[in-house]
C-alpha cells in the first residue's frame, strides 16, 4: 500500500503554476518533491488527476529492462535485429529504411534519448508486458496502468480512425476530422496508458533512491535519462549548471516531460510535468516552454522552504 502524501506546499505557487500553464493555452498536471526528504513539503497541480502518459511510459520499460540486466535475465551487450515490423516512422530505428542490429543496451539508449518507438516496442517485447506491469506494482504506483507498448497504442488509433492494420498512420491521422482526433483513445487517460504526476514523481523517486532496482541497475537507468536531448521543455526553465535527467512524452494535445533535477549543491527533485493543449496545432511552443517555467517555479519554491 502506498504512502499517504505530504502535506501540500503554499497554495500561492500552485495558483502561480496554474496561470502559467492558462496563459499557454493549456491545462496543466504537475507534481513536484524534493529527493531523499521523507514526508517534505510538496507542490502539486492537478497531481493526483489521471493523465495520458505518451512516451513518458517508457521510463517503466527502462525500469524493468534494467532490472532484468542486474538479475542476469537479459546479456545487455547481446545483438538483436529491429525489422520492418517496427518500422512506423519518428526518429531512430523506426524512421530508417532497413533493419537494423544493434545490442539490447544500444536500443535502450535510444529509448530514452529521442523516444525511439521501434527500440521501445522491440525491448518492451523482449522483457514481456508482465515484466514492465511488475514495476508498477512493486513501487505501489495505484494509479497507473499500461495498454501495451507503442505498438499497441498505434494500433488502438488505427482502429478508432476506422483504418486496417496496412494502412498507413501518418494518411489516417492527415485525413481525419478534430472530432475524430479528440475522440482518440490514445488521449482518453482512462482509456489508455496512464498515470498520474504523483506516481511518478514516485517512479523517478524510487529509481534516484534505489528503491526501484539494485543499486547498479538504478544507477544506468539514472545515467541513460541524463542523456535525454530534447531541450524544449523541462530544460528549457532551467539555468546551466542545473542537471535534467529525464523523459518526453508527445501525443495530440499532450506535452509531457518527467525527471530529476539536480542543482550544483547537490539537492535533487523528481517533477512530472504534464500538459493539454487547448487546440490540436501540432507546434505548441508556449506549451512545451510552460513545462520548464512550472516545474521551475515549484522547485525553486521547495528549495526556498528549506532556506
Amino acid at each position: 500500500m502506498s504512502a499517504a502524501p505530504a502535506a501540500t506546499a503554499s497554495t500561492a505557487v500552485e495558483a502561480d503554476i496554474a496561470r502559467i500553464f492558462a496563459d499557454a493555452g493549456a491545462r496543466g498536471f504537475l507534481h513536484a518533491r524534493e529527493i531523499g526528504v521523507e514526508g517534505g513539503p510538496e507542490v502539486g497541480v492537478g497531481s493526483d488527476d489521471p493523465v495520458a502518459l505518451a512516451s513518458v511510459f517508457k521510463i517503466l520499460v527502462l525500469t524493468a529492462f534494467v532490472r532484468d540486466v542486474a538479475a542476469g535475465a537479459l546479456d545487455q551487450t547481446a545483438r538483436t535485429t529491429v525489422t520492418a515490423r517496427y518500422r512506423i516512422g519518428g526518429v531512430g530505428t523506426a524512421g530508417f529504411a532497413d533493419d537494423v542490429e544493434a545490442s539490447w543496451r544500444d536500443l535502450a539508449l535510444l529509448m530514452m534519448t529521442m523516444s525511439d518507438n521501434a527500440a521501445t516496442d522491440v525491448i518492451y517485447h523482449r522483457l514481456g508486458g508482465d515484466a514492465v506491469d511488475r514495476v508498477i506494482s512493486d513501487l505501489g504506483l495505484d494509479r497507473t496502468a499500461l495498454i501495451g507498448c507503442c505498438e499497441d497504442l498505434f494500433a488502438s488509433v488505427v482502429e478508432d480512425l476506422g483504418g486496417s492494420p496496412d494502412d498507413d498512420l501518418d494518411e489516417l491521422l492527415l485525413s481525419a476530422s478534430a472530432e475524430d482526433l479528440l475522440a482518440l483513445r490514445a488521449l482518453d487517460p482512462p482509456r489508455t496508458s496512464h498515470s498520474t504526476p504523483r506516481d511518478v514523481t514516485r517512479l523517478l523517486t524510487a529509481l534516484w533512491t534505489d528503491a526501484a532496482a539494485p543499486a547498479s541497475a538504478c544507477e544506468q537507468a539514472r545515467t541513460i535519462m541524463a542523456q535525454q536531448i530534447w531541450p524544449h521543455r523541462l530544460s528549457s526553465g532551467f539555468p546551466n549548471g542545473v542537471q535534467i535527467a529525464a523523459k518526453t512524452g508527445t501525443l495530440p494535445r499532450w506535452r509531457n516531460e518527467a525527471g530529476v533535477v539536480t542543482y550544483p549543491d547537490g539537492r535533487q527533485f523528481a517533477v512530472a510535468v504534464f500538459t493539454l493543449a487547448d487546440t490540436l496545432a501540432d507546434r505548441q511552443p508556449l506549451v512545451d516552454a510552460s513545462i520548464g517555467r512550472a516545474a521551475l517555479a515549484a522547485v525553486e519554491h521547495l528549495r526556498g522552504l528549506a532556506d
